[in-house]
């Protein structure tokens, strides 16, 4: 297994080229979720990102179980995560078994086996473009050198909406951040169609999808359009399909 140094300096390498090549975000922070997993003493990682409305979206998880979890907070206004987005400061509970602030929200986390939570704002400047949240499935909180590189994640993450772009350019920044949220919902439905069609979990559907799109040097939310709209040649489809019955890809 690879040292968290060598994982580290990887990710960082992949967030770089975001700044000089064209790049698919969705792609960018699921790997970026992925890399939190292993290189952090979390056991799932969400990030949620803000529409041009000013309101959060789910943009990337570690597994469909933190999704759903983030997807609750935003409906129901309630979490860590929401907390962090609006007071700008990092949120950390320890054990969301005993009292906190957020009664349904830790009901659901401990249902779905995270007892602890550790939730870091995306920040440029005033403007918090979103959270990088961190769930634990023991009580405790992380350690000082894991948030140091959770926070620097954090703010990698904010570098890498940004696009190299000017950050007084707001407009151009939330119709960038919207479009991706609307390529989020196509995945969303890809990895719906490749799970009916695999009879695999959504989660094994999403490592599929990326598989094809990386052999194929494709974004993944053009393959995924493909796939909703049934329009991937016969070629493409058979192989994607295929795949289904090989062994997972190894995760990133």
């Amino acid at each position: 297994m690879a040292s968290r140094e060598l994982l580290l300096s990887d990710t960082f390498l992949k967030l770089a080229d975001t700044l000089v090549d064209d790049f698919d975000v969705i792609e960018v922070l699921s790997m970026l979720s992925g890399r939190c997993v292993e290189m952090l003493d979390a056991a799932a990682t969400g990030i949620l990102v803000v529409d041009a409305n000013d309101d959060l979206q789910v943009m990337a998880a570690s597994s469909e179980e933190v999704s759903v979890l983030e997807l609750f907070q935003v409906q129901s206004e309630e979490g860590p995560c929401l907390d962090a987005f609006r007071s700008g400061q990092a949120v950390i509970h320890e054990d969301l078994r005993g009292p906190n602030p957020w009664g349904r929200f830790s009901t659901m986390a401990t249902g779905a086996g995270f007892l602890a939570v550790q939730a870091f704002p995306m920040v440029v400047r005033s403007k918090v473009l979103g959270t990088m949240n961190l769930f634990m499935s023991r009580p405790g909180s992380l350690g000082v050198e894991d948030v140091i590189v959770a926070q620097a994640l954090a703010q990698a993450a904010t570098l890498t909406l940004l696009q190299n772009q000017a950050a007084e350019d707001s407009h151009r920044l939330m119709s960038q951040l919207q479009g991706a949220l609307n390529s989020r919902v196509t995945i969303e439905q890809a990895k719906g169609v490749v799970s009916e069609l695999g009879h695999i979990g959504t989660d094994e559907a999403f490592l599929r999808l990326r598989s094809y799109a990386r052999r194929h040097n494709a974004k993944l939310t053009d393959v995924a359009a493909d796939v909703v709209r049934r329009t991937l040649p016969e070629k493409a489809r058979s192989e994607l399909f295929r795949a289904l019955s090989s062994p997972p890809p190894p995760r990133p």
